[in-house]
């Protein structure tokens, strides 16, 4: 599997991760995710740009203000990725201990 940078950029940052966690439970708008964050409503707005760049929104018009959902194709990849890595890195840190403790009963 191809690890998509972009996409991990974009979900690195804890306040992204926060905003996803939020519009997971539920949507929302920036003015309604700038309450529940400590940041400004137009510093919000800059990261669901960021966020809908990579595919992790969907945005809708609804009146004056845009509403945004996470596109569940998109975290899905995203949750396979993050798999992908955790199942190679148990895979290397498997082989880690296996090499540690066969020098440690070379040495007994």
């Amino acid at each position: 599997m191809t690890i998509d940078d972009d996409l991990w950029s974009a979900i690195g940052d804890p306040t992204r991760r926060r905003m996803l966690d939020l519009l997971l439970a539920g949507g929302g708008t920036a003015t309604s995710l700038a309450v529940e964050l400590p940041v400004t409503r137009q510093a919000v707005a800059k990261h669901l740009a960021v966020l809908d760049r990579a595919g992790l929104v969907t945005v809708a018009e609804v009146g004056r203000e845009k509403r945004y959902d996470v596109d569940d194709a998109q975290f899905a990849k995203a949750v396979a990725q993050l798999a992908a890595v955790g199942s190679a890195w148990d895979a290397r840190l498997s082989r880690i201990k296996r090499i540690a403790e066969s020098l440690q009963k070379e040495r007994e």
